[in-house]
């Protein structure tokens, strides 16, 4: 077991930048932590409290929503359409053919635009598009009750949710599994270029602007989940778009990847600054794959699992009796909400 009286790295290099004067660190991550325009000793204490605090927010297993959580929240958040100009994902780098696509945009109650919000992109699964998770503003789902009952309640910090799909040239692309996992391995293309700075020019975030400099500087403040087929994507945003990212939720990832490829990614990041949640159930065909890449994960070198006794940068939870299912994916994401940015 690690001695916690010892600095570790990262600590000691945040701590080597601030005698410096430096305001981000190796890679652009902004140290206000407490966005009062300069970075001190208050910005120091911030960053021990959530080194030192890390693992006990955590929770020790998967926990159900509640019942009441899917009747009418009293503080009810919103639904937007957002829509946004991208590209052919297949020959995207020729921009010959343009696609208008939509994606659904969560903002919670009292959404203002003089605030800062956290921005979490969650991208469904197999034959879904946009509008599953959170349906749509004439016509919301049950999850956007959870989401405001969650939040009223404290559980889960005010944030934005955005909810676009990687389906191309047809809103069947996803009920093909073999094109499905191609335009995911695509993704990032439009993610970065397209998605992220329409969502984050109009809506409030912790990006100054939509420039590459600014949105990477702004990592820590966003996050990128999905179930099923979304967990691929997870995956692929975590291979293309580190800079871009420090939260990851891949959940229920049920095929084999190229994960000693795709972690890579991670070679000029110390582990502290990502963290990976993963969940999925003992009745998913996808439990396989996903024990059988945790494992990969706890003998990787960019991965140290989180537990009472260690600090880490993944958690893996099981739900027992969980299937492959619309059910699971409410839950997992309600749980990992709970946590990130809390």
């Amino acid at each position: 077991m690690p001695d916690a009286n010892i600095p570790e790295h990262r600590q000691l290099a945040n701590f080597q930048d601030f005698l410096l004067v430096r305001t981000t660190n190796a890679h652009g991550n902004d140290y206000d932590l407490n966005s009062d325009g300069r970075w001190d000793v208050f910005d120091l204490c911030l960053m021990k409290r959530r080194y030192l605090t890390q693992t006990s927010n955590i929770p020790g297993e998967i926990k159900e929503i509640p019942q009441d959580y899917y009747s009418s929240a009293d503080k009810q958040g919103s639904l937007e359409e957002l829509y946004y100009d991208t590209y052919e994902s297949m020959t995207y780098d020729k921009k010959s053919q343009i696609l208008n696509k939509r994606a659904i945009v969560y903002l919670p109650y009292g959404y203002s635009d003089d605030e800062e919000y956290d921005v979490f992109y969650l991208m469904h699964g197999g034959w879904s598009n946009e509008t599953s998770a959170f349906g749509t503003p004439n016509a919301p789902s049950s999850f956007k009750n959870v989401m405001d009952n969650a939040i009223q309640n404290g559980e889960i910090k005010p944030m934005i949710i955005v909810c676009p799909t990687y389906n191309n040239t047809s809103s069947n692309d996803s009920d093909n599994f073999s094109l499905a996992l191609q335009l995911n391995r695509n993704y990032h293309n439009e993610l970065l270029n397209d998605l992220i700075p329409a969502v984050e020019s109009k809506y409030s975030t912790y990006a100054k602007d939509t420039t590459p400099e600014e949105l990477k500087k702004s990592r820590a403040h966003r996050g990128f989940g999905g179930f099923s087929m979304g967990s691929v994507a997870t995956w692929r945003t975590f291979q293309n778009c580190l800079d871009y990212f420090q939260y990851f939720m891949p959940m229920s990832c049920g095929t084999s990847l190229d994960d000693n490829n795709i972690w890579t990614a991670a070679d000029n990041y110390d582990q502290n600054d990502y963290f990976v949640f993963i969940m999925t159930g003992t009745d998913d065909f996808a439990y396989s794959y996903v024990n059988q890449r945790v494992q990969k994960m706890r003998d990787s070198e960019y991965f140290t699992e989180l537990t009472d006794d260690t600090n880490g940068n993944f958690v893996y939870r099981i739900m027992d009796g969980y299937s492959h299912n619309g059910f699971a994916a409410n839950t997992y994401t309600y749980n990992g909400l709970c946590w990130f940015w809390q």
